[in-house]
């Protein structure tokens, strides 16, 4: 089996929509700590969120959204995979899954079988920054690169914005 940075890498190069991928230091991978620290906005910054359906079908979906919102598992991921109880992949179990440790974690690239969640947000930004298959780099290109990864469907309020902090 490929690394995940080799499925990455390989996947990128397969889509036509450009992508730059930038080195970033692992120990600033994680969103908030990324943006800040590389003077990125986290409106336009989008996280992947594996989560996993416990009832009904047991599948694991990669949900992408922007930094500056919040998932909304309750309503909108529960009635989607039809299950009374979904919860977020483990890190073990989203590296066994995808063999991307959390703070890197990118829907290019990943297994056929785990269906992608675009809330429709990302889709209005002009550029985002991606995980980049690990916590060594990240990976900036447009929202249309969606268009082109045949598991992904754009969700209409799959996450909503979160109320700035005072």
């Amino acid at each position: 089996m490929p690394t995940a940075q080799a499925a990455v890498s390989g996947a990128l190069a397969a889509l036509p929509v450009p992508a730059k991928v930038i080195p970033c230091d692992p120990k600033r991978a994680d969103t908030a700590e990324f943006c800040a620290y590389y003077g990125y906005a986290l409106e336009d910054s989008a996280n992947t969120i594996l989560l996993s359906a416990k009832t009904g079908e047991k599948k694991t979906i990669a949900c992408v959204l922007l930094a500056d919102s919040r998932l909304d598992v309750n309503h909108v991921v529960r009635k989607r995979l039809k299950s009374r109880r979904v919860s977020f992949t483990s890190a073990e179990k989203t590296r066994e899954l995808t063999g991307m440790e959390i703070g890197g974690v990118t829907p290019i690239g990943l297994p056929q079988s785990i269906a992608i969640w675009v809330d429709d947000r990302v889709m209005r930004r002009e550029s985002i920054i991606l995980g980049g298959g690990s916590r060594e780099n990240k990976i900036v290109t447009m929202p249309r690169i969606f268009d082109h990864l045949p598991n992904a469907e754009i969700v209409v309020g799959l996450a909503q914005v979160v109320a700035a902090e005072k």
